[in-house]
């Protein structure tokens, strides 16, 4: 149906469509029709955005949502003990329905957030059935999703059938699109990184690789290996030659400056990227150790940056967050701005709440001081999936239980407290 969103200040974050500070969008057949001051659509569905900010969904291009059951209990664990516990603790309890319900809620929770796209970093690997439920609760949940697949996570055994296996059920060009989760030279040797580089290519998928380490860009360009599909995630403590052997080569790179600040990876590389010639792009990475929307994750890049050297905006931030997260996932030409002939992935976000009360910059506004409560509707692909600040056609009632059985379950099978005490000590 036709949907037609009137009356809103609109950021379309298209330069070439600039803002509206009274504006109205139409949606027909899931796309963005039209944007302009007035649209006359007697035959659209009417969504009254007065006293609402509308634009473009946020993008979210690095979640791992298997963990969403333990939320909060790494607030104050580094990396080692992160990974200790999560990995070494918790991951061989999984079952695939704590996969799949991990998964479902983690996804339900970035809608509720105002993330219409996200890529969902699966490195929880153990069996075909593990994966499986990670696409069967991406597939459940409204929203586009990429479905990134770490297979073989913590080990270097050979891995392509699975990733054939994975990608033969994930087509690309729908709701659901798959990615490839690069374990590193570090993990697997140069020789199995090379192979599936060239597997990846093959099949027409992405890559994302956790870069922990300088010297792994230096290594990948030597060999022939960075793409302009390839997004590095974090990188905290590479020197600028790496950057700019990634910006060269036309690839990516995803932040995660919640993470980073308290999990002693170092100084969020925002600043570092952009005088490389990199468009920084943000992610959540983990809700166990940092929060899951994107407006505290904004809040801090900009923050961290602008002590360091007071040169970002606001709007640099809202860009990073959409148009520039979504090119890093090849999806530009389907959402990140609010342009005619992509979908209608937007939000509407409250401009009447005393949290941020009388809107005088609304793009300053949501990244100073925006946050979930202020999400009072999303479209994916024109759908509506959340209206009046609740998910639609979702029992929370039900899958709030079956999270919580699960996370106990875990727990229980793990020998963990959940009384706030646990703190994982790292394998020595």
């Amino acid at each position: 149906m036709k949907i037609l969103i009137s009356g809103g200040t609109v950021l379309t974050l298209d330069p070439a469509l600039g803002d509206l500070a009274r504006g109205d969008v139409l949606v027909d057949d899931g796309k963005i029709a039209d944007v302009a001051a007035r649209i006359d659509a007697p035959d659209a569905h009417v969504i009254d955005a007065t006293d609402r900010i509308v634009m473009p969904g946020f993008v979210d291009n690095h979640r791992h949502s298997w963990q969403t059951a333990f939320r909060g209990a790494g607030s104050d664990w580094t990396f080692p003990e992160w990974a200790q516990a999560m990995h070494r603790t918790v991951k061989p309890h999984y079952t695939p329905e704590d996969v799949y319900i991990g998964t479902l809620l983690g996804r339900l929770e970035a809608l509720h957030c105002g993330v219409t796209t996200m890529l969902d970093w699966y490195h929880v690997a153990q069996t075909h059935a593990h994966e499986d439920a990670a696409v069967a609760a991406l597939t459940d949940a409204p929203g586009r999703s990429v479905f990134c697949l770490g297979a073989g996570w913590g080990s270097s055994t050979d891995v392509d059938d699975d990733i054939r296996r994975v990608r033969a059920q994930l087509t690309g060009g729908g709701r659901i699109d798959m990615a490839l989760g690069l374990r590193g030279p570090a993990a697997t040797g140069i020789d199995t990184v090379t192979r599936e580089v060239k597997l990846a290519d093959e099949l027409g998928l992405r890559i994302s690789l956790h870069i922990e380490a300088p010297g792994v860009i230096t290594e990948l360009r030597q060999h022939g290996l960075l793409r302009d599909t390839l997004t590095g995630v974090h990188a905290n403590g590479i020197g600028e030659d790496e950057l700019r052997m990634l910006a060269d080569a036309g690839g990516s790179l995803s932040i995660s400056p919640d993470v980073e600040l308290k999990m002693g990876f170092g100084a969020p590389m925002t600043g570092l990227a952009l005088a490389a010639g990199l468009r920084p792009t943000l992610s959540i990475d983990d809700v166990p150790s940092a929060g899951g929307d994107m407006f505290s994750t904004m809040r801090t890049a900009f923050a961290t940056q602008r002590g360091l050297d007071g040169a970002l905006r606001s709007r640099d931030l809202l860009n990073f967050a959409t148009a520039d997260a979504a090119a890093s996932l090849g999806l530009q030409a389907r959402t990140g701005t609010l342009t005619p002939g992509k979908d209608a992935d937007l939000i509407l976000l409250r401009t009447d709440d005393l949290t941020v009360f009388p809107v005088t910059d609304p793009a300053s506004t949501v990244v100073s001081a925006g946050h979930p409560g202020l999400v009072d509707t999303v479209l994916t692909a024109g759908r509506i999936v959340k209206r009046d600040g609740a998910l639609l056609g979702v029992d929370l009632t039900a899958l709030r239980t079956r999270l919580l059985a699960s996370r106990d379950r875990i727990a229980t099978a793990a020998g963990i407290p959940l009384d706030g005490t646990w703190y994982p000590q790292p394998a020595a």
